[in-house]
C-alpha cells in the first residue's frame, strides 16, 4: 500500500470501451484507506479493481468517492461502491437521482437505446445513510485531507469542481484534453448544457487559480495537466469558437442529423488544425462522442438563444 502521507494523486485509466486515456478516476491515499475523485461507470469496475490493485489496494479500502457530477461515464459505479462501504460525496442537485436513479436511467436509455448495458453497466442505487451532500465552496475533511467545492454549471446543473492541495479536479467543466495534447474540446450533451453558464463557471477558475489556489488540472477525460494556465486560455477560446460557430449555422434551423454532420466536420477540423493524430481523434471520440453534442447544441439553442 501507497504511503498515504504522501499525498499524492495518481491517474487510474478505466480502459472505457478498449480506448485507453478516455475516463480517468483519481486515487488519493489516506491514513486509513483511499478516496476516489470520480468512480467511472459500472462496465469498468473490472478495470478499476485492476488500476487499485495495481497500487496496493483493494475495493474495500475506498472510504470515500467524490463525484463531479451524475453522468453515468462519472458516476456509474457510485451505488456500487457505496454497497461496499464508501461514502458518495455528490451536489445536491444530483443528490435525488442517485438515491433513486430511474429518472435518470430512463433518461439515459432514450439516448444509448440497446447500447445502455455494454456502454455503462449496472447503475445501482446509492444507500441513503452512504451520501454527503456537501454546499457550494464547503471544504470536506477525511481524515488529514481537504477538498473544497466550486459549484459549475453549464455542462451540467449538478457539476462540482474541487480542489485539493494544488490540483482542480475539473470533470467536465475543465473540458475533454487528452493523451497529452493541446487540443480541448467541449463535451455538451443535453438536456442542461448553457453555455452561459459554462462562461460563469470558467470564470470561477480562471479566478480560483488567479489566487494560486492549484498548479494542476485534472479533467475526467484525461490526466492531470501541469499546465493549468494553457489550458484554462484554450477552454475560454473553445467556448467563444463554439458560440461563433452557433451563430453561423443555427439561423438555417438544420435538421439535427445535418446539425451533427456540420459539427463533426468542425470539431474533426479543429483537431487536425492542432495537429492531432488520427488516433488521437478517435479517444476523443470514444470520451466526447460528437453526435451528443450536436443534440445538446440543438437543445441548447432552441431553449435558450431562439427567444433573442
Amino acid at each position: 500500500m501507497l504511503n498515504a502521507k504522501k499525498k499524492s494523486v495518481y491517474t487510474l485509466d478505466l480502459n472505457f470501451m478498449g480506448i485507453d486515456g478516455a475516463i480517468a478516476s483519481y486515487l488519493i491515499p489516506h491514513s486509513n484507506g483511499a478516496i476516489l475523485v470520480e468512480c467511472g461507470p459500472g462496465s469498468t469496475i473490472p478495470a478499476l479493481e485492476a488500476e487499485l490493485h495495481k497500487f496496493g489496494y483493494a475495493v474495500g479500502d475506498i472510504t470515500d468517492v467524490l463525484l463531479t457530477h451524475i453522468h453515468l461515464d462519472h458516476a456509474g459505479a457510485a451505488g456500487w461502491f457505496a454497497q461496499k462501504g464508501a461514502n458518495i460525496y455528490v451536489h445536491p442537485v444530483g443528490a435525488p437521482h442517485l438515491l433513486d436513479p430511474g429518472k435518470l436511467l430512463s433518461s439515459a436509455a432514450r439516448i444509448y437505446g440497446d447500447m445502455m448495458e455494454t456502454l455503462w453497466g449496472e447503475f445501482l442505487p446509492v444507500p441513503p445513510e452512504r451520501i454527503q451532500i456537501p454546499e457550494d465552496n464547503e471544504v470536506i475533511e477525511i481524515n488529514d485531507l481537504q477538498f473544497r467545492t466550486l459549484d459549475t454549471p453549464g455542462h451540467a446543473n449538478h457539476h462540482y469542481a474541487y480542489v485539493y492541495e494544488n490540483v482542480c479536479f475539473s470533470g467536465d467543466i475543465g473540458g475533454v484534453r487528452i493523451s497529452g495534447t493541446h487540443h480541448l474540446r467541449l463535451p455538451m450533451p443535453p438536456p442542461e448544457l448553457i453555455l452561459e453558464k459554462w462562461g460563469e463557471s470558467y470564470a470561477r477558475l480562471k479566478h480560483e487559480f488567479s489566487l494560486g489556489r492549484f498548479t494542476r488540472i485534472a479533467p475526467t477525460h484525461f490526466g492531470i495537466y501541469p499546465d493549468p494556465a494553457w489550458h484554462l486560455e484554450a477552454l475560454s477560446a473553445a467556448l467563444d469558437a463554439v458560440k461563433q460557430w452557433l451563430e453561423t449555422v443555427m439561423p438555417a434551423d438544420p435538421s439535427i442529423d445535418s446539425l451533427n454532420r456540420q459539427y463533426s466536420e468542425w470539431s474533426h477540423q479543429r483537431a487536425l488544425n492542432d495537429g492531432l493524430p488520427d488516433e488521437t481523434i478517435d479517444a476523443y471520440e470514444t470520451a466526447n462522442p460528437t453526435w451528443m453534442s450536436a443534440y445538446g447544441l440543438q437543445r441548447y439553442w432552441r431553449k435558450y438563444r431562439m427567444q433573442d
